[in-house]
């Protein structure tokens, strides 16, 4: 394994790269679903823990759709009610002196899930009310897979060997996670003829365009739902974790975003087309990306810093070290979203800092992500102060970095008379 902390020698290997970059992934999920469930996978990976020519074939079937700005723009509406219903639960769960409970993230982690479900399954979850008992065990299934999934990853690969508990929660989390957004699926099936006709593709969602382009074929879509589940959830809350947090220590910075957004909306500019807004989560995410990094192996020999790398070695792009480095960003420890406006004039390396990643494997989701993230940001700022008054928090991998502890903010309303 070669660590590279050289946007030059980053940028050079990303454009080497051939038509199947080959990126590590997580063991447990590539035994999964090659091993244990290749009767449900076979020919139809996903993207997540699939290489070569199964990892281009589904790709090629999704991503024209996924990375159109039409499509992301059709959930603006849908991710605005979902952003707003969470701005009202931190009014609910806060206690007499503003802050919210130590298990703050744990609602995170369901405005995004609620978020991801809405796109990838057309379904309303009310992860917020009263849920039925299958969107609960939906939403248990998904925190089951994300605390085994650490186990099984940073510890003794015991479940390589023998069933250990662990193993057989994670087994049984994405096996509920399949079956039961299988059952959703071939309900939009039914009504996909009629749901349809005489629609335009803009005006049809992320669901039916995918059917529609693959024939109906349920698999697909099951698949891509899954993918986006276990990569979109803990990486858009932990982002959301460190934006808010690195703004209740920032409060000048707050400000000035609180300021943007009140003349957007008076303007009737959109939130997500707010440029400090933007800068604010880019800066966060320089700073503390939610993945360390992101890595290929070589599939040729390659030299790299003058130095002669085999073929099959894993190479690891360091963006946590490069983005908080004085070689590559001015004043590296401070929050400055500034510098990265068009009047800043600043012009920084940009393979320094790709917290989507890059190439042909980077993350297919990121509009969604980028809509996601600006509009809850956006509501929350415009709706309550955000403050800190506890100790202050270190950062740490879980295995997506971001801060270690009870997330205990201060969310104060805002005059807005």
């Amino acid at each position: 394994m070669v660590f590279l902390y050289k946007p030059t020698e980053v940028e050079r290997i990303m454009k080497l790269e051939d038509t199947l970059p080959f990126r590590p992934s997580m063991p447990s999920l590539n035994y999964y679903k090659h091993v244990l469930r290749p009767e449900f996978f076979s020919n139809i990976g996903g993207v997540i823990a699939t290489h070569g020519k199964m990892w281009e074939e589904f790709r090629a079937k999704v991503q024209h759709i996924m990375l159109q700005p039409k499509t992301s723009k059709f959930y603006v509406k849908p991710i605005e009610l979902i952003a707003d219903e969470f701005v009202e639960r931190i009014r609910q769960i806060r206690n007499h002196k503003n802050q919210v409970p130590d298990d703050f993230f744990n609602e995170i982690q369901k405005w995004a899930l609620e978020s991801i479900a809405k796109i990838a399954l057309d379904v309303k979850l009310n992860c917020f009310n009263d849920t039925s008992k299958e969107t609960q065990k939906l939403i248990d299934a998904i925190g089951t897979f994300f605390k085994t999934v650490v186990i099984l990853e940073l510890k003794s690969p015991l479940w390589r060997i023998i069933n250990t508990p662990t193993w057989l929660s994670f087994v049984n989390a994405l096996d509920t996670i399949i079956n039961i957004s299988m059952e959703h699926i071939q309900a939009s099936i039914k009504n996909l003829n009629s749901s349809t006709k005489n629609k335009n593709p803009e005006d049809m969602s992320l669901l039916e365009r995918v059917l529609i382009q693959n024939s109906g074929n349920p698999k697909i879509a099951v698949i891509l739902a899954l993918d986006m589940f276990l990569v979109g959830i803990d990486t858009t809350s932990a982002a959301i974790s460190s934006v808010l947090y690195q703004l209740s220590l920032n409060q000048d910075k707050q400000n000035i975003l609180y300021s943007e957004i009140l003349k957007a909306s008076k303007s009737g500019q959109s939130i997500i087309e707010i440029p400090y807004l933007r800068a604010c989560i880019r800066e966060t995410l320089r700073m503390y990306p939610a993945v360390f990094g992101n890595g290929r192996c070589l599939s040729k020999d390659t030299n790299i810093c003058g130095y002669n790398i085999p073929k099959g070695v894993q190479i690891v792009f360091q963006h946590f070290v490069m983005g908080n480095s004085g070689k590559y960003f001015d004043n590296p420890n401070e929050f400055q979203p500034e510098r990265w406006l068009k009047s800043s004039g600043k012009n920084y390396h940009p393979y320094a800092s790709l917290p989507f990643g890059h190439g042909r494997r980077m993350c297919l989701g990121k509009r969604f992500a980028d809509l996601e993230m600006q509009t809850l940001i956006a509501k929350i700022i415009k709706t309550y102060e955000i403050q800190y008054h506890e100790e202050p928090l270190e950062y740490v991998v879980h295995p997506i970095f971001m801060p270690h502890g009870p997330l205990k903010l201060t969310f104060v309303d805002r005059n807005t008379s």
